[in-house]
């Protein structure tokens, strides 16, 4: 050993614990060839002197009596939160207000192409992460923007109240329950098809994927109801926005490529759906890139789901363009994190955990992400902002999709703070944002495996 180390080694201490009492010695006591036991035990002792420590101050025990008999959220919003976080705002889209949905309890069902990800995954061990992922949600509630655009590509769109929703529309764990134990067996069996590497196998996995798919065809039909054909036309009668009475015949896939153009049914003030792609803002992986996720998507060959990775500051900027434009923005978020849904407020400020429990809470974006303490939770609306004389943002207005019974009539506030923090996402318009932003999506895109939070469906 060098002087230098000796000299430095002077310094060290050693820590022992001896019934919840701390005792330093000299490191030099330190046996250098013994290995280091980094594990400890917590002793009865020493967790029954800290119960009686903090029970010694009146404040907690104040805050006991608060906080065992309640929700702690609700006790711990700050009033000025509250009064801070109102509902106007002075940019917002035309049809701003327009009536709230309703989810209920389901987050709306998207088929993946299971049967196809099993077969490619054939030679993937069935205990690895790749397939123990695809095994654990093979069809799951919620969903990316890319895989609207698929769905409205191939199947089209028809208004509501042709299509109502059944009880399992609104209620969709029993379906999801049956279909996910009805998925995991066909893949277990499609496993074991491709396993044998011949032609006749290649001939059997086609014929049983489409046995299988016939079998989940007919859950959905008989849970959901059939769904209008694609190509088959509907009959449609309506009030326009200025109370016209009017009549519309169409197909689907018509009704849904003529959102854009015609029938006085302009969609987002007539940008082409189509050509919406995701802003995120994932602070893990460098910005200005272009990311994707394995294994996520619901139509097999069609639109993959992609993001462009951008600043919090860039993504503002093209939410507010959006909103100039009278554009609504389909956005993904944590929405479960510091708000409350009953007053409809989305705010950092909004839950004091230090008041109530002395400890500090200040995770990173990306420490949250890299943890899974946080993740793309949930699909919302921002329909309004309010900037101030600098054109800054201040606070946004959020049409979710929880009934009327929400916030204020089914709208939430957020602020700011909450966005920097919290919204992962924005679907917006090519242009609301610079061609450097759009020549992104022209990158080679960086693949995040399929149990990304990235990858989490809103």
């Amino acid at each position: 050993m060098s002087a230098l180390e000796e000299k430095f080694d002077s310094f060290k201490l050693q820590h022992e614990e001896s019934d919840g009492v701390l005792v330093e010695r000299p490191a030099s006591s330190f046996d250098h060839k013994k290995p280091v036991d980094r594990t400890t035990t917590v002793s009865l002792s020493k967790t029954s002197s800290w119960i009686e420590a903090v029970l010694q101050d009146p404040k907690n025990r104040l805050a006991f009596s608060a906080l065992s008999s309640t929700n702690p959220r609700t006790i711990l919003e700050k009033p000025s939160a509250i009064l801070k976080d109102t509902q106007t705002t002075n940019v917002k889209i035309p049809f701003e207000g327009s009536p709230v949905t309703n989810q209920r309890s389901s987050g709306r069902c998207w088929i993946f192409a299971s049967t196809n990800s099993i077969i490619e995954t054939a030679d993937e061990e069935v205990d690895s992460r790749l397939i123990n992922t695809l095994m654990a949600s093979p069809v799951g509630d919620g969903g990316q923007w890319d895989m609207v655009s698929n769905l409205v590509q191939k199947y089209g769109l028809v208004p509501q109240p042709l299509y109502p929703d059944s009880w399992n529309a609104m209620n969709s764990s029993v379906m999801d329950s049956l279909l996910t134990t009805k998925l995991r067996e066909d893949g277990l069996r499609l496993r074991e098809l491709a396993a044998s590497h011949s032609r006749t196998a290649s001939t059997s996995i086609t014929q049983e994927k489409e046995k299988m798919m016939q079998d989940i065809v007919r859950i959905l039909a008989l849970t959901l109801g059939p769904p209008p054909g694609a190509t088959d036309k509907f009959t449609w009668e309506y009030c326009n926005k200025d109370g016209k009475f009017k009549t519309l015949s169409v197909t689907p896939l018509e009704f849904a490529g003529g959102l854009n153009d015609t029938h006085g049914l302009r969609a987002c003030g007539g940008t082409d759906v189509q050509n919406l792609f995701s802003l995120v803002n994932d602070a893990r992986n460098k910005y200005n890139t272009h990311l994707t996720v394995d294994h996520l998507g619901n139509v097999w060959g069609g639109r993959p789901t992609t993001y462009t990775n951008i600043d919090t500051t860039t993504m503002k900027t093209a939410c507010i363009a959006m909103l100039k434009k009278g554009w609504p923005i389909f956005f993904g978020s944590d929405v479960g994190k510091y708000s409350d849904s009953a007053k409809g407020i989305m705010d950092t400020d909004l839950i004091d955990y230090e008041l109530g429990f002395n400890v500090k809470l200040g995770m990173t974006e990306a420490q949250r992400l890299l943890t899974n303490e946080s993740a793309m939770t949930h699909a919302m609306v921002l329909t309004a902002v309010h900037l101030d004389e600098e054109g800054r943002s201040d606070r946004w207005r959020v049409e979710n999709s929880w009934s009327e019974t929400a916030g204020t009539k089914g709208c939430f506030v957020m602020s700011d703070e909450w966005f920097d923090e919290f919204c992962y996402q924005a679907v917006v318009d090519p242009t609301v944002v610079s061609k450097e932003i759009n020549d992104i999506l022209e990158q080679k895109p960086k693949v995040l495996p399929v149990w990304d939070p990235l990858g989490a469906l809103a």
